[in-house]
């Protein structure tokens, strides 16, 4: 009923599974001794690859036990022609599995290829990508270059056609403060007028403001009605009862008033 905590995982704990003792008996060749060589996590659990292998080990074993005595040489010549068919039909079987390897590496480096191909695309496409917005800054800023020096050549000819003939007039103050849009009223600051200077000059400067006489004084002249302030407490729009409460007719009668508006 009780749990319990370790300080391993259970795949860290894990072993190999147990292989008990055997003996063999005299004049006996188990076949599961042919498959020593197997081990867990190297060949077991066995796939297919491993059981076509024991397939072809027990097929090797009838043929072998087929194999004709070495009493005469015509037994001897057909034992060498059945051994000499059978390492045949291993090499071919042989060049299958290298023809096999050589396929899935084959793909495998199809598939590095293609991936480094891919990667390659990537980082061009994003090379390309930082060179095209770095041109297209390059080209705004140089727009917003041409279209400054643009109006700054519109206000020179601007100014040189009010005076073709070269003649100087005399300032027409009239004209001037009629004209909200003159230099009068809104001075630019590329002829040498800059606003912010010199704003302590628009500050007011009052004595019922800046002094505790003039507030005091300010202060008396003002009517009780402005420094006493008297607020008269709402009625309820609702009929009430005797505790506070509202009653539910009340309550709908404001709601259908509502509604109604």
């Amino acid at each position: 009923t009780l749990g319990t905590q370790t300080d391993y995982r259970d795949g860290e704990a894990q072993t190999d599974p147990y292989s008990p003792e055997y003996v063999v008996s005299s004049g006996s060749v188990p076949e599961l001794l042919t498959l020593a060589t197997l081990t867990w996590g190297r060949g077991l659990p066995a796939g297919l690859a491993e059981v076509e292998m024991i397939e072809r080990a027990r097929e090797k074993r009838a043929w072998e036990a087929t194999l004709p005595a070495m009493d005469n040489a015509l037994q001897i010549v057909k034992r060498r022609k059945m051994m000499d068919d059978m390492e045949r039909k291993e090499w071919a079987f042989r060049e299958q599995e290298i023809e096999k390897l050589q396929e899935v590496r084959l793909e495998v480096l199809k598939k590095l290829l293609w991936r480094r191909e891919e990667n390659r695309n990537e980082l061009d496409a994003k090379r390309l990508d930082s060179h095209w917005q770095n041109h297209q800054k390059a080209k705004e800023e140089k727009i917003k270059k041409i279209q400054h020096d643009c109006a700054l050549m519109l206000r020179k000819l601007i100014a040189k056609r009010k005076n073709v003939m070269g003649k100087l007039e005399r300032r027409d103050i009239i004209k001037e403060y009629t004209d909200f849009a003159s230099q009068t009223y809104a001075p630019l600051s590329r002829i040498g007028y800059f606003p912010d200077n010199r704003s302590e000059r628009y500050v007011v400067k009052n004595f019922y403001l800046n002094t505790f006489a003039g507030l005091c004084e300010l202060e008396a002249s003002l009517p009780d009605s402005v420094t006493q302030v008297k607020i008269k407490a709402p009625k309820p729009k609702c009929t009430t009862t005797k505790t506070g409460f509202i009653k539910r007719s009340a309550r709908l009668e404001v709601e259908l008033a509502q509604v109604h508006q």
